[in-house]
C-alpha cells in the first residue's frame, strides 16, 4: 500500500511544527533568554498563524525559478548597453542614493531577523523570521547586480560598503536599522515586521520602481518585481505579529502602542531620502511626495489603523505632525544636500524652471512661497560661478541624526529646534517626536554614533576637510561636485552626441 500524500497544510506542520521539541535538561527561559525581555507576555505560540503556510521546499523551488528570469533580464539588460536609455544622466543620482541609502538596510534586516528567528520561542514565528532574514539577503544581492551593470560607466556605486559606515548622511539609515537591531525580538517585528514592512514599505519601493520605470531603468524595475512577492509576505507576517501579541494578554497592549509611535516616526524620518527623490532626483515624475503619503499612508494605512482599533489600538501619535510636514519635507531635505553636495556620493542641482512650476502645482500652498524664491536665488548664484556651499558643519538630531534643517510648521521660517537634559549633558532634536522617543529611552541614545561630532574628534580621517573626504573616499575632487561638467554628466553627452 502507497503510503498517503499529505496535504498542504499536514506538510506544513510535518516540516515547521513539528520540528520543535520539549526541553527535558535546559530551562526553556534560558534558551531563549529574549523572550521575556521586553515585557511581553505571550500564553499560547500555538495561536500563531503562518498564512502562507510556506515549507523551505517550496521556498528554494519558488525563488530559484524567480531567479531564473531576474538574471536573464539583468543579462539582457547589458548587453544591450541599457544604461543608455535613461532619460537622463541625473537619473542615475536616485540609484546611487538606493544602492547607498536602502540597500543596506537589507543586510541590516537579514541580520535582525536572524537573530528574531533564532529568539523567539514559538516554531512558526521562528520559520518565518528565518524565511524573511533569507529574504532579505537576496534582495541586497539582486539589488547590487542590478546596479553593477551602472558601477562600469557612473561613478559613486564601488565605494558603497565603505561608505556606509562613514559618509555623514548614510548615518541615518544606519541607525534606523541599529536602533531596531538593539531592541528585543518583539520591538524589532514591530519596527521592521510591521511599522516598515507593513506600513511603510510602499512608500518606499513603489516610488523607487515607478520612478526607475518611468526613467527607462529596466533593471531596476525588475529587481523590484521580483522582491514584490516576497514583500507580500513580509507585509503578512507584520500584520500576523502584531495581531498576535495582542490577542496573547491585555498588558501587551501599551507596549505595542508606543512601539508603534516611535517607529512610524522613525521610519518616516528615514524616508525623508525618498520624498526629495521623488520630487527632485527624478527626470520623469511619477507623482509628488505628498501624494504618495496621502495614497500610501492616509488612505491605506489610515484603513489598518481603524482595522485595529478592536485591539485598542489607536492612530500613532506623530501622524498629525506628519500631516503638517507632507508639503514641507523634500523641499528642505533637497536643499540640505544643495549646501553640502561636496561632501555627498550624489549630485545635486537647483530645480529647472520646469520641474519648479510642476512642484508649483504639487505644493500650491507651499512651494512659491517659501521654497521657489530660494531656488531661483541659488540659481542665479551658480549662473554667476559662486554656487552656494555651506562649508561649516550643521548640528544633528540626537535621534534621527538628521541635520537639524527643519521647520517649525506654525511657523516654516523658522528652524525647529528642541534639546533635553540627561545626566547633565544637553541634547538636540529636530522635532518634538524625536526628543520624544529619546526621552522614553535616553540611556540608548546618548550612544548615538553622530557623524558631526566624529569629525569634531578627528575621528573621520583627521583634521581638515580634505582629510575626512579622503576618509570618505570622495576625494577625487570632481565626481562628487556640481552635475554639469562632471564625468557622469560628459559620458552621456558623448553617448548622446551633445556638444
Amino acid at each position: 500500500m502507497s503510503p498517503k500524500k499529505l496535504n498542504l497544510k499536514d506538510k506544513y506542520k510535518l516540516l515547521t511544527r513539528d520540528l520543535d521539541w520539549e526541553f527535558s535538561y535546559e530551562d526553556r527561559k534560558e534558551a531563549f533568554p529574549y523572550e521575556e525581555f521586553e515585557g511581553i507576555k505571550i500564553t499560547d505560540w500555538d495561536k500563531w498563524e503562518d498564512p502562507f503556510r510556506l515549507t523551505m521546499e517550496s521556498y528554494w523551488k519558488y525563488q530559484a525559478e524567480k531567479e531564473k528570469k531576474l538574471y536573464a533580464i539583468y543579462d539582457a539588460f547589458a548587453q544591450n548597453n541599457g544604461q543608455t536609455n535613461v532619460t537622463d544622466a541625473r537619473y542615475v543620482n536616485a540609484i546611487k542614493l538606493f544602492l547607498t541609502g536602502v540597500s543596506p538596510g537589507e543586510h541590516a534586516a537579514h541580520l535582525g531577523f536572524a537573530f528574531t528567528g533564532r529568539q523567539m520561542g514559538g516554531i512558526g514565528a521562528r520559520v518565518a523570521a528565518q524565511m524573511q532574514s533569507i529574504d532579505e539577503l537576496r534582495h541586497i544581492q539582486t539589488q547590487i547586480h542590478a546596479m553593477s551593470h551602472y558601477n562600469k560607466f557612473f561613478d559613486g556605486f564601488d565605494e558603497f560598503n565603505h561608505m556606509h559606515d562613514r559618509l555623514w548622511y548614510l548615518s541615518v539609515p544606519k541607525s534606523f536599522f541599529e536602533d531596531a537591531r538593539t531592541a528585543g525580538p518583539f520591538e524589532f517585528m514591530i519596527a521592521i515586521g510591521f511599522s516598515f514592512e507593513y506600513v511603510l514599505t510602499n512608500l518606499l519601493f513603489v516610488p523607487f520602481m515607478s520612478g526607475a520605470a518611468y526613467n527607462g531603468d529596466m533593471a531596476t524595475v525588475t529587481f523590484g518585481f521580483s522582491a514584490q512577492s516576497d514583500e507580500a509576505r513580509h507585509m503578512t507576517l507584520g500584520l500576523e505579529i502584531i495581531k498576535f501579541i495582542l490577542e496573547q494578554h491585555e498588558d501587551n497592549l501599551p507596549i505595542v502602542q508606543k512601539w508603534l509611535d516611535k517607529w512610524l516616526w522613525r521610519g518616516y524620518r528615514l524616508l525623508t531620502l525618498v520624498a526629495m527623490m521623488m520630487d527632485y532626483m527624478l527626470p520623469q515624475k511619477v507623482m509628488s511626495w505628498q501624494e504618495a503619503w496621502e495614497l500610501y499612508f492616509e488612505d491605506a494605512g489610515g484603513s489598518l489603523f481603524k482595522d485595529l482599533e478592536r485591539y485598542g489600538i489607536k492612530m500613532p501619535d506623530y501622524t498629525e505632525t506628519i500631516k503638517q510636514e507632507k508639503e514641507h519635507l523634500s523641499h528642505q531635505a533637497w536643499w540640505i544636500f544643495y549646501q553640502y553636495t561636496h561632501a555627498a556620493a550624489f549630485h545635486t542641482w537647483t530645480p529647472t524652471a520646469e520641474e519648479m512650476d510642476w512642484l508649483s502645482e504639487k505644493y500650491p500652498d507651499t512651494f512659491d512661497k517659501y521654497y521657489r524664491p530660494r531656488w531661483e536665488l541659488a540659481a542665479e548664484m551658480e549662473a554667476k560661478g559662486e554656487r552656494f556651499y555651506t562649508t561649516g558643519l550643521p548640528q544633528l538630531c540626537q535621534t534621527c541624526q538628521i541635520p537639524m534643517a527643519f521647520t517649525e510648521m506654525s511657523d516654516p521660517t523658522q528652524v525647529s529646534y528642541r534639546e533635553s537634559i540627561y545626566n547633565d549633558e544637553r541634547f538636540h532634536f529636530c522635532s518634538d517626536p524625536c526628543k520624544s522617543i529619546f526621552d522614553n529611552e535616553p540611556e540608548k541614545y546618548v550612544h548615538a554614533w553622530l557623524p558631526v561630532h566624529q569629525i569634531l574628534q578627528g575621528n573621520c580621517g583627521g583634521g581638515g576637510l580634505d582629510k575626512v573626504m579622503e576618509y570618505y573616499h570622495l576625494d577625487d575632487g570632481v565626481a562628487n561636485l556640481e552635475f554639469e561638467g562632471s564625468p557622469d554628466a560628459e559620458r552621456w553627452k558623448e553617448w548622446k552626441g551633445v556638444a
